[in-house]
């Protein structure tokens, strides 16, 4: 008899176990205590109120913490979104979204993060950060430009696929080798995100993977820029893999997009 309960409390606390890709939503009101003497830093965030990429987001921190360590500034890597406060912000040159999902800033954040692009900081957003998670207008509109509508599943979630880099002589793409094929999880999106005026870097050959007919989308942008804004916007849906961050080519994007979001060097 006590075999037969055990089974079952343990069949429940199965069952009910919470699933590691879908954390509660929370919402971040105390800001942590940055590190004295941080200026012009790599702000990493990669803050998950929506799909969390556990499969990734420690090795991507790592590599983008060794990126800005190889550009000469200090990182600062935090699931805290209570450091979008206009003070806070002030120590940092750029913000890099790893995969952040859902609508993870107050009111006031949102307020504070738009006011860091305003004055000209750059934002570096990867992959999950333009998911359909987000909800609130401003970020969509300035940091995304388009709506996701979804990826393949099944055996071809994951698929090799040409990229074509539309301009190789963005600083964001320079000393991109091609033909390039990575292996990724491919997003699609309701709408090009040129007709809200985002400037596209790069996009996938669709005859070379198999998107699936309700994501085909004809031109179909993966890497693109907001020049609209003060502040210097990059978006990349690339990097669902931990394996994708040690590829030569997108490590080289991030670097670029890292050095040109922050203005290191101008």
């Amino acid at each position: 008899m006590y075999r037969i309960f055990a089974t079952i409390a343990l069949l429940t606390t199965a069952q009910t176990a919470p699933n590691p890709h879908l954390p509660p939503p929370t919402y971040d009101t105390t800001a942590p205590t940055l590190p004295k003497g941080l200026k012009q830093a790599v702000l990493i965030l990669s803050k998950t109120n929506g799909w969390r990429h556990i499969e990734h987001i420690p090795h991507s921190n790592m590599v983008l913490a060794d990126i800005a360590a190889n550009l000469g500034h200090a990182s600062y890597t935090t699931e805290n979104a209570a450091i979008f406060n206009d003070e806070q912000l002030r120590h940092f040159s750029v913000v890099i979204l790893n995969s952040a999902s859902g609508d993870f800033l107050t009111e006031a954040q949102q307020s504070a993060f738009a006011g860091f692009v305003a004055r000209g900081g750059g934002v570096v957003a990867l992959h999950a950060a333009g998911d359909n998670s987000h909800k609130a207008p401003w970020y969509t509109g300035k940091i995304i430009g388009t709506k996701f509508i979804g990826h393949p599943g099944g055996k071809d979630q994951f698929q090799s696929a040409q990229v074509i880099v539309d301009q190789p002589r963005h600083s964001v793409m320079a000393g991109v080798t091609t033909p390039w094929a990575p292996v990724d999880e491919w997003y699609s999106f309701d709408a090009n995100p040129k007709m809200q005026g985002m400037s596209i870097l790069a996009r996938i050959d669709e005859a070379s993977y198999r998107p699936g007919a309700k994501l085909t989308m004809g031109s179909h942008p993966v890497i693109w820029t907001n020049p609209a804004e003060k502040g210097r916007i990059v978006y990349s849906a690339l990097g669902h893999l931990p394996e994708s961050y040690d590829d030569p080519n997108y490590r080289r994007i991030l670097t670029n997009a890292i050095r040109w979001a922050g203005k290191f060097g101008r």
